[in-house]
């Protein structure tokens, strides 16, 4: 239930939904540098990252 939370909150805003999954990483200014360059990468980005953290 808590990933099908954080994918519809990365669908709103794609790096608050991969801060809540891996903080402040790396992942986490990649992705926002993808949704700078684009919203549609940084939505695909922040779903594959919280879809392949184990449960």
């Amino acid at each position: 239930m808590a990933n099908l939370l954080r994918i519809l909150l990365a669908i709103l805003l794609p790096p608050v939904g991969v801060f809540f999954t891996v903080g402040l990483g790396g992942q986490f200014w990649l992705n926002i540098l993808l949704t700078f360059l684009g919203y549609i990468p940084g939505i695909v980005h922040a779903v594959w990252i919280i879809a392949r953290q184990p449960r």
